[in-house]
């Protein structure tokens, strides 16, 4: 029986063990794997853009990344932590990492406060490192969002159209997430396979989704890169658009984390503060450009 099914892209994945092999009986699981495969790609990529922009030392960005890589592990476990905790959580759950929770705003957000750092610290101009850096974090992204896939997790609500993706029920990760929404829609599909009967919910993959969005704003600022304006141009576009499209794909969400307590979700707010930001600093940057013309 498959363990996940894309039936009408016909599209099947029989055997998806989350656990990629073990060592001396710990198990590595592969989401650590393509988390781990994200930070690598992100950290040599920035380096390899660096002296092809403006002849600036990858050193740089290699050195970076012993400082940025446990920054932005730690931004990512406090932010789901902040939010997701309740009364049952304990104190030891804030280590548990093994058990999922990772949250990319806090990835992004614990990036930029060690750059900021970083580029003061090294007399570099953060808006210019940021620029590369930024094409690195989301080539990164990329990556680690088949880390959910594999998972079975980050996915959207009931969902049958073309891009439908069937999980086996029994699969799913951290399945108290998941809203009773979905079962109230009737997201239930019974199929049948070699006698044994087998349920699946079928959701909207929106990992996927985002995945896909973010290799096609990987490859526009590569692209662009090289006819940027002005400093932190990059990194605009990148909260900018980004922002926009969390914001929808988080709507179609079934594992959000709210704004304490206040049913607000915490992606969607983030999203908001980050496609402001980046359109204020292209605002900013476009007008000081004609002012000087």
């Amino acid at each position: 029986m498959p363990d996940i099914v894309f039936p009408n892209l016909g599209i099947t994945f029989e055997t998806l063990n989350r656990v990629a092999f073990s060592i001396f009986g710990f198990d590595i699981f592969w989401y650590a794997i393509f988390v781990t495969l994200g930070i690598i790609a992100g950290v040599f990529f920035g380096a390899y853009l660096a002296p092809k922009r403006t002849g600036q030392d990858p050193a740089l960005y290699t050195d970076f990344a012993l400082w940025v890589i446990p920054a932005c592990l730690i931004g990512a476990r406090l932010w789901y932590v902040i939010f997701a905790w309740n009364e049952h959580y304990t104190f030891a759950d804030i280590f548990a990492v093994r058990d999922g929770g990772l949250a990319i705003h806090g990835v992004i957000a614990a990036a930029v406060i060690t750059a900021l750092i970083y580029t003061k610290a090294k007399k570099q101009s953060f808006l210019n490192f940021a620029d590369t850096g930024i094409v690195g974090l989301i080539i990164g992204h990329v990556i680690g969002r088949f880390g959910n896939f594999i998972n079975r997790e980050a996915f959207g609500g009931y969902y049958t159209g073309l891009f439908a993706m069937e999980i086996r029920l029994d699969q799913v990760h951290n399945i108290s997430t998941v809203t009773g929404e979905m079962l109230e829609l009737d997201n239930q599909v019974i199929r049948e396979y070699a006698g044994t009967v087998v349920q699946y919910i079928s959701v909207h993959p929106t990992f996927l989704y985002e995945a896909v969005i973010n290799f096609a704003l990987f490859i526009f600022l590569n692209l662009y890169r090289k006819h940027k304006k002005f400093n932190g141009e990059l990194l605009a576009y990148y909260f900018l658009c980004y922002g926009i499209t969390r914001f929808f794909l988080e709507g179609l969400r079934t594992d959000q984390l709210t704004f304490f307590g206040t049913g607000l979700p915490t992606a969607q707010i983030a999203s908001v503060l980050m496609a402001a930001a980046g359109l204020a600093w292209l605002v900013y940057g476009f007008a000081k450009i004609r002012k000087s013309s």
